[in-house]
């Protein structure tokens, strides 16, 4: 447990939510997590800066969330502060044919903004269930699309509260990574360049996409979206789905019946039910055909016998 001594050195630095103890089962989209030692949510790029450089005053470290849609957070939770980019950093723009988004803007709705002004290039993203900064981060994709396709810039704060701008080819996108996963940053904005496109060309896409994910991928339970990803030449649901792993379930966490490649929260899932699945996963699948399945999603903070 963190003390309440903290909190003066962070109103000096002018951030004002700062919440000690917090669960991140509250900040997951799994509904999975124990406490962050430190939650701040900043609204202004004033407010990270500061977040950012008391953190390093206390000397404590900086996990950077958005949504928590590709994130697992272990049951012992997360030591340091977790800076949370959300709604309230979601400051959106359209410049011509481009979109400038702050780093906590939805995904979908940046993706939705774009169709609804006529630009076409950012319709895969209306099924990503993360933030701007996140799909720079990891470059986002879906439907045979990725974000290195559109953007063109990002501003990435450091650990020391200073800030540069990335072009596309600074962050070395590659297929769900960018340089950001090896040299920790936290993305403040991104501009996508687009082009234009029918506006009710795009609309029938998208909604011919959500109509499919409806359809096949179990969106009314907690979940993290994909947990894997697709080895090369093919789907690691399909693996999954023919080992016959469809359906089990360990604790509260469940592969799930729908899709193979999402694990879902059936009420009262731990970190280590879905490690478990995952590792499970990957043990099969190694010794059935011998490929190994890479997760996309992030593991956070530590074992609840770590606290």
């Amino acid at each position: 447990m963190v003390s309440e001594t903290l909190l003066p050195i962070f109103s000096a630095y002018g951030v004002k939510d700062v919440r000690l103890n917090e669960p991140m089962a509250n900040h997951t989209t799994w509904r999975i997590g124990g406490p962050a030692d430190v939650l701040v949510v900043p609204t202004t790029e004033g407010e990270l800066q500061g977040a950012v450089r008391a953190a390093k005053e206390l000397e404590m470290p900086v996990t950077v969330v958005g949504r928590g849609s590709n994130a697992l957070v272990l049951d012992g939770g997360i030591r340091g502060v977790v800076v949370k980019l959300h709604d309230g950093f979601g400051q959106i723009d359209v410049e011509g044919t481009s979109i400038v988004a702050m780093a906590g803007r939805s995904y979908v709705s940046a993706a939705n903004i774009a169709v609804r002004h006529g630009l076409e290039g950012l319709e895969f993203a209306t099924g990503i269930p993360g933030t701007v900064g996140g799909a720079v981060m990891m470059n986002a994709g879906a439907y045979g699309r990725e974000t290195r396709e559109v953007l063109a810039w990002a501003d990435v704060m450091d650990l020391n509260g200073d800030i540069r701008r990335y072009s596309n080819a600074d962050l070395m996108f590659g297929y769900r990574y960018s340089i950001l996963k090896d040299h920790p940053g936290i993305v403040v904005r991104a501009r996508f360049d687009l082009v234009e496109g029918e506006r009710d060309v795009l609309m029938a896409k998208v909604k011919e996409w959500s109509a499919r994910r409806v359809e096949s991928q179990p969106l009314s339970w907690p979940n993290c979206g994909s947990v894997f990803r697709n080895p090369e030449g093919e789907h690691a649901g399909h693996l999954i789905e023919t080992a016959g792993l469809k359906g089990l379930r360990r604790g509260g966490a469940q592969i799930s019946e729908k899709h193979a490649n999402f694990i879902i929260n059936c009420g009262g899932a731990k970190a280590e039910d879905v490690l478990w699945l995952i590792r499970h996963a990957q043990t099969t699948i190694r010794d059935q055909f011998g490929i190994d399945l890479e997760t996309e999603v992030r593991v956070l903070g530590e074992p609840a016998s770590g606290r």
